[in-house]
């Protein structure tokens, strides 16, 4: 069975999407498009921005859904049987999986950015990557710090982000080394995404949430906070909502599409990152860029 994944922020780079949209009239028409509905032009960023520019989380988290969904056009479903987008990359998943349109779910990811964008700067926190430690070693450090430290993504065995106030992250890191820990650190970050301290956010994803119009998925998508099959549009909505405060269970996503059946993934949108971390969650499984 094959398996669609998204990947999300940090994949971006400048000049995505450009072959494609020279080279194809849907792709080019689903970018102009794109410049409309956002009111800037995103397309000019992405082609020709610095790579500041891209790291702006307004600007990030459009231009890799974007460039996903024109990916996504040139391989037409390539016959997959299930879906998965890590954090960001959800909403890419929804569109392929046909609960979204392009366009609603365009109007929702520059929601969800700016409201992250805005949590951020009210509450200047930190991310920090922890390398070579069990995932309950990490869960029970961070359980012990005093401040808001949780676990945010879990990558792959032994690859998990931790995220909250900085003062904390940076103790838990601290911590993290002591207790063995190849590696803890501090990511070029200005926020604590999906930490408590993204529920500014989570509010104004929620209202947006709720006036946009979902349909029925045709097939299923494993939702970060869920880790399992969920076709149902309402419970699609609030995994969404809940997925800004609570971890990316991507390990943990990726194993049980892998126990229902997927041994290809094809990853849609910029970059290479999730085929890595795929690789290592269960190096049996094959891996391409639809890209």
């Amino acid at each position: 069975m094959k398996a669609l994944v998204f990947p999300g922020q940090g994949s971006q780079f400048v000049g995505m999407g450009k072959e494609l949209y020279d080279s194809r009239k849907d792709v080019k028409d689903l970018m102009e498009s794109a410049n409309e509905i956002l009111g800037f032009d995103i397309v000019s960023l992405m082609f020709h921005g610095t790579d500041n520019d891209l790291k702006k989380t307004e600007v990030t988290q459009p231009s890799i859904f974007i460039h996903s969904v024109a990916v996504l056009k040139t391989v037409n479903g390539l016959g997959a049987e299930m879906v998965a987008g890590h954090s960001l990359g959800e909403f890419s998943a929804l569109v392929a999986n046909g609960v979204l349109s392009f366009e609603d779910g365009l109007r929702l990811v520059s929601a969800r950015a700016k409201a992250m964008q805005e949590a951020c700067d009210a509450n200047p926190s930190s991310m920090a990557a922890i390398l070579g430690l069990p995932d309950e070693k990490v869960e029970e450090i961070c359980a012990a710090i005093d401040g808001i430290v949780v676990p945010a993504n879990y990558n792959c065995p032994g690859q998990l982000v931790i995220s909250g106030e900085t003062a904390a992250v940076e103790m838990a890191c601290e911590k993290l080394k002591e207790a063995g820990a190849k590696r803890a650190l501090m990511l070029p970050v200005n926020g604590a995404f999906h930490s408590p301290l993204m529920q500014p956010a989570q509010e104004k994803l929620a209202a947006a949430i709720e006036n946009t119009k979902f349909r029925n998925a045709m097939i299923p998508v494993y939702q970060n906070i869920t880790t399992s099959a969920v076709l149902e549009p309402e419970e699609i909505k609030m995994n969404l909502i809940k997925q800004l405060t609570g971890p990316v269970k991507w390990t943990q996503s990726v194993q049980n599409m892998i126990k229902d059946g997927a041994t290809h993934f094809i990853e849609v949108g910029p970059g290479k990152t999730l085929q890595g971390l795929i690789k290592k969650i269960n190096s049996e499984v094959t891996t391409s860029s639809a890209n």
